[in-house]
């Protein structure tokens, strides 16, 4: 997002009241609230839109089998999305209801000026129409003959008097718009599959029913009582009349939308409908359309007679709305489609929000407290830690347009390597030894380092996090707002002094699945799973003891496993004429670079084993605590292959 903007506005989709929300809809609600909750931070002028879409044939059928109303079935569950959003907290500016009457005005007006302009005329429809997708097909794109090729359900030949929309005449105005816009549609890969069916040739759309009169009436000036809008262009025009479009367009300032989020299977009527209405309208485009991917479960599609479907409700209340909102943000990149099960998320807490992020507040309330009675001073920082505020900062500077990219989880990734930074930092310069060495100032300078890292970290985390990360700035005696925005993350500064507050552990381990009836954690066969045991009788004798080889090894090379969090592939020399392949489950404690070349204690007559089809071929000693994991090394550097004794 370019610095200069003032005025950004983000959408959801108007989601449709024919069920309850899922994990599809908190997604999508999620990462726009994370945006707006960003822009608002960053200084913009933020408006947030999202609503229901409860117009067409489906909404009445669906009432009808319910014994119910449109009406009383639409403000039904439209009430359940909004008391969804609400506790999650989502900092919408504008709740839309296409029954809303402010709506009905705008859609009526859009209409009109389409029909005046001559884009809309009568005219008489045939075809296959699907009542579930409110979605006409031609006889060749149907599955068999006869069913729906988007859901599979069966569809039926339809003819009736309608009203069409010229979106033939816009063909080459929107691949015009595709070209000169490179990022119109988000992910790039959608976009050229958006240009390709447009380059097929567009057919006008029947944009009004006859054959029911649940929907916004055509205005009286066509004088077509009869007639209903085709609900795609009822919904579409939510996110001009949000702002006043046909009535009293006090809001209007915010338009064009900065993006719109929709699911990936509602692209094609965002990209090619709704922009050709808007250049119909003589009205700007967005600046960007994106499209994220579906969830599955455990690996399988959700549906209801499989009894897996997400319950978004359920998961916030059982494991922390922050941590199943990083979750989701974290764990797919935007466009690609995610798998949602407890395991990948007790991962996620218990290693990126537990280890790293919650184990730093710790340490720095520990360290600021035992050496300085919790009072940081940042004024011998950049006197001895320059190289890490630059790494920091050169991280933290490119980090923003990877938000508005949809690079979401990029950007997670990113700030994580400046979490990494700070936990190495305490490793690197022991602040215990320092002042066991009376180099106070050097200690003080390396815990207000780690402060201030975490202190633009929370600033960046706030969207996403925003009740934990209230906590960690309460422990850090500061206010995330635009202006500690700007002092620490645009100018690059550094907290002058503060006081550090003990606050209550963040992310306490999970151990097990919460969610009762849902599949059980399996453990990942290919990766390895320490488990402490302690027995009242563990003792050995010697003859025992020295049945196990340890050999000092010198670290080669070393290289990240593909897909797999843990482990490092390393290449290590203990003396024999080649190197021995050691699989390590080090990779949230150390960096592969960092390791080359260093030495380790390897016990090297272990049986080989296969983990994610490569062998390891013995096993690197490690220590491990609450302040993380190190490997066991000798003192002095010695020839590898070195037996140890």
């Amino acid at each position: 997002m370019e610095e200069t903007c003032k005025n950004v506005y983000i959408t959801t989709p108007i989601y449709y009241v024919n069920d309850v929300a899922h994990i599809g809809h908190a997604y999508t609600t999620i990462i726009a609230d994370m945006l707006a909750r960003y822009s608002r931070l960053t200084g913009h002028n933020t408006y947030f839109l999202t609503g229901t879409d409860e117009h067409g044939q489906k909404i009445a059928q669906s009432a009808q089998s319910r014994g119910k109303t449109p009406k009383e079935y639409a403000d039904e569950v439209s009430g359940k999305f909004r008391k969804l959003w609400d506790d999650f907290d989502i900092t919408y500016d504008k709740f839309i209801r296409t029954t809303d009457e402010q709506h009905k005005l705008g859609a009526q007006k859009a209409f009109e000026k389409m029909y005046e302009k001559g884009d809309i005329y009568k005219g008489e429809y045939e075809g296959f129409y699907c009542v579930s997708c409110e979605t006409f097909f031609t006889e060749k794109q149907l599955i068999d003959e006869q069913f729906c090729p988007d859901c599979g359900k069966p569809t039926s030949i339809v003819k009736e008097e309608s009203f069409f929309f010229k979106l033939s005449a816009y063909e080459d105005k929107l691949l015009k718009w595709y070209e000169e816009n490179e990022d119109c549609i988000l992910p790039r890969s959608k976009k050229n599959e958006i240009i390709n069916f447009v380059k097929g040739g567009l057919r006008d759309l029947s944009i009004s029913r006859t054959s029911f009169e649940w929907g916004v009436k055509l205005p009286e000036s066509i004088n077509e009582p009869k007639h209903v809008m085709y609900v795609w262009l009822d919904a579409l025009i939510n996110y001009i009349s949000a702002l006043g479009y046909g009535s009293d367009e006090k809001e209007f300032n915010f338009w064009p939308a900065s993006i719109h989020l929709v699911g990936k299977d509602i692209l094609r009527f965002h990209s090619i409908y709704w922009p050709a209405f808007l250049m119909s309208l003589e009205l700007p485009l967005p600046k960007h359309i994106a499209a994220h991917g579906w969830w599955t479960r455990d690996g399988e599609k959700m549906s209801k007679s499989k009894g897996n479907v997400v319950d978004p409700k359920e998961v916030a209340d059982a494991y922390g709305l922050d941590a199943f909102r990083y979750f989701i943000l974290r764990e797919v990149p935007f466009g690609q489609d995610g798998d949602f099960s407890q395991k990948a998320l007790i991962d996620r807490i218990n290693s990126d929000l537990g280890n790293d992020l919650g184990n730093l507040l710790n340490r720095i309330s520990g360290m600021s407290g035992k050496y300085f009675d919790f009072k940081i001073d940042s004024v011998n920082v950049e006197k001895y830690h320059k190289k890490e505020l630059d790494e920091v900062n050169s991280i933290l500077e490119n980090v923003e347009e990877l938000i508005f990219n949809m690079q979401i989880n990029r950007y997670l990734e990113e700030i994580w390597k400046v979490l990494t930074i700070a936990n190495k930092a305490i490793g690197d310069y022991e602040p215990w030894t320092k002042m066991k060495e009376e180099k106070t100032d050097e200690a003080m300078a390396l815990v207000a380092l780690i402060t201030n890292i975490m202190a633009k970290c929370a600033i960046l985390l706030q969207s996403v996090m925003p009740e934990k990360i209230s906590k960690i700035a309460q422990s850090l005696g500061i206010n995330v707002n635009t202006e500690l925005y700007k002092e620490l993350i645009v100018n690059k500064g550094l907290l002058s002094t503060t006081t550090i507050t003990k606050v209550e552990q963040l992310f306490p381990r999970i151990e097990e699945p919460i969610l009762k009836g849902a599949p059980e954690v399996k453990k990942d066969k290919n990766e390895v799973e320490q488990k402490e045991e302690k027995e009242e009788d563990n003792l050995i004798t010697i003859d025992k003891f020295f049945e196990t080889t340890i050999k000092v090894g010198t670290i080669v090379d070393a290289v990240e496993v593909p897909k797999s969090k843990k482990l490092l592939k390393l290449q290590v020399d203990v003396g024999e004429e080649k190197n021995r392949q050691v699989l390590a489950g080090i990779k949230e404690f150390y960096k592969a670079e960092d390791l080359i070349g260093t030495q380790a204690c390897v016990v090297a007559n272990l049986k080989p084993a296969k983990l994610m089809g490569m062998l390891s071929e013995g096993m690197l000693l490690a220590a491990k605590d609450e302040n993380g994991l190190c490997l066991i090394r000798p003192e002095k550097t010695k020839i590898s292959g070195t037996k140890i004794s």
